[in-house]
């Protein structure tokens, strides 16, 4: 059974951090590793995750991101043999159907996908609303503070 240690990993990314915890509690019950996939920091909040479906056409795969969860399957269509006339004699590239699911951050959208030599590749973006944002707040001793109910007058 292969230990991965993926402590360099909550050092150096931002939105991930519950995704590294799973991938220790899944690799630790020895589920396979089909297919295999990289997940890369590309900016400060943007990442991509790039799984490898050679022999997938477009039409055989689907992404589903629903709330804090992205999904990414692969289905070959039944078809033994080709329309050609061929018949397969031996069959060694991989076509079993896959599912892999990803937890996601709060705040992490899906902003892309594409397919180019056998890796399919999903853009992922940290956008953090304003109201979530750390904003600066400016310290002022000089004006005396200001009374906001009306009902609280000096008299003259």
């Amino acid at each position: 059974m292969r230990s991965y240690d993926l402590t360099p990993f909550y050092r150096s990314t931002v939105g991930f951090d519950r995704l590294f915890s799973l991938l220790d509690q899944v690799t630790s019950d020895g589920s396979p590793g089909y297919p295999p996939y990289n997940i890369e920091r590309t900016g400060e909040n943007a990442y991509r995750i790039s799984v490898a479906v050679s022999g997938f056409s477009q039409a055989e795969l689907s992404i589903v991101a629903k709330e804090n969860t992205l999904t990414i399957k692969g289905e070959k269509s039944a078809n033994e043999n080709s329309g050609n006339g061929s018949e397969v004699l031996y069959r060694g590239i991989a076509s079993r159907a896959f599912e892999r699911v990803f937890q996601l951050a709060d705040f992490v959208q899906v902003k892309n996908a594409s397919l180019e030599n056998g890796l399919l590749h999903v853009d992922l973006v940290r956008e953090i609303p304003e109201a979530k944002k750390p904003r600066s707040i400016p310290i002022g001793g000089e004006k005396a503070p200001q009374v906001v109910d009306g009902s609280a007058k000096v008299a003259a």
